[in-house]
């Protein structure tokens, strides 16, 4: 097993590990404790989180890496080589933003403010295009402990093996995997009328009839039409791709925390349909990085939050 630690002061903007991962962003990485999502664990403790950084990543197939903060440290150990599994870390969590830089560039706002102030160091994350496509197509109308808990049983079921600290983990499944399951094989783990979305989406992808990371090849707005060809993906859902996977940090997801926040804050930038509120609220969080302020305002009021 390969360990490696940073100080936290060393990344610019510094890290708030446990917001970034479980503040409903990404539904790929696990507390080893077993209280992801779970409300009553205190904040500001020095669990263990891990995912699987998959083949496309390693080249060599799917690696175990875990991470915690703790002290002023970031510590991590992985089954791979220290060296790259920190570069895996760079890359899922965003290390090398900036965050002071991205926080000057947003423009002053009480709500945006008060969510800085209250989670600051909370990065966004750069997750694996296939798994946080399935993820966000199975989080229309799920709470996140739920929307979680189905990607927990797809990698149960689905994923490949991954021994690791004389453990059993389990990597995300392929899309030649679930392109193989059954609508029923997937409604028996509960994803219920989201089960053919995963499936087809599964297929198109294993087919090669399109991937999301596809995407980025594309200007923002057409990057977003461009994922909503895949079954089960809309608007809302495209952005969050586009936000938490493919770098589009100018995205703003209206989820139903925006879409409060807008009808409470911003009620000029409301334009009757998503495309124009969207380019509204993306033009009243600043443009390039707004896709930053939503993700800290989705979570300060998800967590009962107020402007100050």
């Amino acid at each position: 097993m390969e360990r490696g630690t940073t100080p936290v002061a060393a990344l610019a903007g510094g890290l708030d590990l446990q917001a970034t991962v479980e503040s409903g962003q990404t539904y790929v990485w696990n507390r080893e404790d077993g209280g992801m999502f779970d409300d009553d664990h205190a904040w500001g403790g020095d669990a263990w989180y891990w995912t699987t950084v998959p083949d496309e990543m390693t080249g060599t197939g799917p690696e175990v890496l875990r991470a915690r903060q703790v002290e002023g440290r970031l510590e991590w150990e992985a089954s791979c080589d220290v060296d790259d599994a920190y570069d895996h870390l760079v890359h899922l969590l965003r290390l090398d933003d900036d965050l002071d830089a991205i926080m000057a560039e947003t423009p002053d706002d009480p709500l945006v403010a008060a969510a800085y102030d209250r989670y600051r160091g909370m990065r966004l994350v750069r997750d694996p295009p296939f798994a946080s496509l399935v993820s966000f197509i199975c989080s229309a109308q799920m709470r996140v402990e739920r929307i979680h808990g189905m990607q927990r049983r797809l990698r149960r079921e689905y994923g490949e093996p991954v021994a690791f600290d004389g453990g059993t983990y389990h990597a995300f499944p392929t899309p030649e995997r679930l392109a193989a399951a059954t609508e029923g094989d997937l409604r028996d783990l509960r994803l219920g009328y989201r089960a053919p979305y995963v499936q087809r989406t599964a297929e198109m992808v294993a087919s090669g009839e399109a991937h999301p990371a596809e995407a980025t090849d594309r200007e923002y707005e057409a990057a977003r039409e461009y994922l909503t060809r895949f079954v089960g993906v809309g608007e809302k859902v495209a952005d969050c791709v586009l936000l938490f996977s493919l770098g589009y940090l100018e995205a703003v997801p209206l989820d139903t925390w925006i879409r409060t926040a807008i009808e409470e804050h911003y009620p000029d930038c409301e334009r009757g349909n998503y495309v124009d509120t969207s380019r509204a609220i993306r033009e009243r969080f600043g443009g390039r990085y707004a896709g930053y302020a939503q993700t800290y305002v989705f979570f300060h009021l998800r967590t009962g939050g107020t402007a100050g």
